[in-house]
C-alpha cells in the first residue's frame, strides 16, 4: 500500500481535550505506518482559553492551528481552513466531531480538492449524542435539534464513511439518516505501552481527566466522608478549570476533608501517566456524561479496580460486577457503599476481566481497520 498525505481536522490540539487524545494517538499511529499526518485545529487551549502557537511539530506529525471564535459552548467553534486545506492536496481528509462547523468546511473543502485529484473524506462522530445536556443552553439545544432534523439528514452521506466511536450512537446515526453502508465503529484506541506489565499497587483511588463540571467530581468528594477507612485519599490529576476548582475547594473545607483529597495537576507524558496510574488499585470516573471514556479503558488496561457512573459510554465499557463496578450518577451514597465493600469482591478477577475488555482498544488493531478504509472506499 503506498503511503499517503492525510489532513486531520479537530477542535483543539491543546489541554485536556478527549477529541485531541484521538486524533494524537490516531496521527501517530498512522505516521508509524508511513503516511505524511497534517493536523488542523483551532488556535485556543482547551479549558483554558488560552492562544497558542500557530504551528508545532512532534514526531513526524505537524500541526496547523487558525484564529477562532467562540460561538457557545465548550467546542462550538468558527475557524476557516478552506484554503489551507486545498493546498496541502491530501488524499484523505479525516474529519473529527458531527455538528460542527468545521465539518460543515471540509465538505465545501473536498469539492474544491476532488478538482484536481481523488480525495476521499472520513467523518469521526465522538459521540455527541451524549445524555443530559448538561452543558448546552436553551439556544443551544434548540440548535442542535435543528442541525439534527435538517443538516445533518443533508450532509451525513456525503462523507464517504462515518466512523461511529461507540455502539450505543449507531441508533441516533441511524435516526438522521446516515445509509448503513457508510457506517463503520472504530473506537477509540490505546497505545502498546498501556499492556506492558511493570505494575505497581497502592490503596489510594485515582481521578484522571479533566477538573470541570461535567466531570462531577462533587460526587467523589462528597463519597469521601462515607467511607469506613479514613485512611483512603482521593488524588485528582488533570488541567482545571479555575472557577470549579474554587467550588471544590470550598466543598473539601465543609467536608473538613483537606487531608484526603488531592490536586496533583495535569500530566501529559505518557511514560509518566502510566507510572502514576500504577501507583494505585482504583480509578473513579464520576462524569454527568460520557460518550467513550478512554481514561477508565486505560485504567483497566493496567489492571485496575474501576467505578463508573452511569453514563452512556461507562455502560458500554464496564459490566458491572464483572470487569468494574457502576453507579448512579451524582450518587456518592452508592460510590461509597461500593468502596466500603471492596472486601466481598473476587477483587482479581475483576482485575484480569478488566485488562482483557481494555485489549479490544489497542491502536495497533484498530488503525489498522481505519486505514482499510482509505484503500477501499468509494466516493459517494
Amino acid at each position: 500500500m503506498n503511503p499517503l498525505k492525510i489532513l486531520e481536522i479537530c477542535p483543539y490540539s491543546a489541554g485536556g481535550c478527549g477529541v485531541w487524545q484521538r486524533v494524537k494517538q490516531e496521527s501517530l499511529e498512522l505516521s508509524k505506518l508511513g503516511h505524511e499526518v497534517l493536523v488542523f485545529s483551532s488556535n485556543i487551549e482547551k479549558g483554558t482559553n488560552k492562544i497558542i502557537s500557530s504551528n508545532e511539530e512532534f514526531e513526524k506529525i505537524r500541526i496547523k492551528r487558525f484564529p477562532a471564535k467562540k460561538l457557545g459552548g465548550e467546542s462550538f467553534l468558527f475557524w476557516n481552513f478552506e484554503k489551507q486545506a486545498t493546498e496541502f492536496k491530501p488524499d484523505i481528509i479525516i474529519c473529527h466531531v458531527y455538528r460542527h462547523l468545521h465539518t460543515l468546511t471540509s465538505l465545501s473543502a473536498i469539492k474544491k480538492i476532488r478538482k484536481n485529484k481523488k480525495c476521499k473524506l472520513i467523518l469521526v462522530t465522538h459521540a455527541p449524542f451524549v445524555e443530559g445536556n448538561y452543558t448546552r443552553s436553551f439556544f443551544s439545544k434548540l440548535i442542535v435539534r435543528f442541525y439534527d432534523f435538517f443538516v445533518g439528514p443533508m450532509t451525513i452521506n456525503k462523507f464517504d464513511k462515518v466512523v461511529a466511536i461507540t455502539k450505543w450512537e449507531l441508533p441516533y446515526l441511524k435516526k438522521i439518516k446516515l445509509r448503513k453502508r457508510n457506517l463503520v465503529y472504530i473506537p477509540n484506541g490505546i497505545p502498546e505501552e498501556f499492556f506492558e506489565r511493570k505494575v505497581q499497587q497502592g490503596k489510594n483511588i485515582l481521578f484522571l481527566g479533566r477538573i470541570s463540571p461535567i466531570k462531577n467530581l462533587e460526587t467523589i468528594i462528597r463519597a469521601v466522608p462515607k467511607l469506613k477507612n479514613p485512611k483512603i485519599i482521593f488524588d485528582l490529576i488533570g488541567p482545571f478549570e479555575e472557577e470549579y476548582k474554587k467550588k471544590l475547594d470550598y466543598l473539601i473545607k465543609q467536608l473538613k476533608i483537606e487531608k484526603q483529597v488531592n490536586f496533583l495537576g495535569p500530566i501529559y507524558d505518557l511514560k509518566k501517566k502510566i507510572q502514576m496510574i500504577d501507583k494505585y488499585n482504583f480509578f473513579v470516573l464520576s462524569s454527568r456524561r460520557e460518550a467513550m471514556p478512554q481514561a477508565l479503558i486505560e485504567a483497566m488496561a493496567r489492571g485496575k479496580i474501576v467505578f463508573a457512573s452511569k453514563t452512556q459510554g461507562g455502560k458500554e465499557i464496564i459490566q458491572d460486577n464483572e470487569n468494574g463496578f457502576l453507579f448512579r450518577i451524582g450518587d456518592s451514597d452508592e460510590l461509597a457503599n461500593l468502596i466500603n465493600n471492596l472486601e466481598n469482591k473476587n477483587l482479581k478477577n475483576i482485575s484480569e476481566n478488566a485488562i482483557s475488555t481494555s485489549k479490544n482498544f489497542q491502536w495497533k488493531n484498530l488503525i489498522r481497520d481505519l486505514e482499510k478504509l482509505f484503500y477501499y472506499t468509494s466516493s459517494s
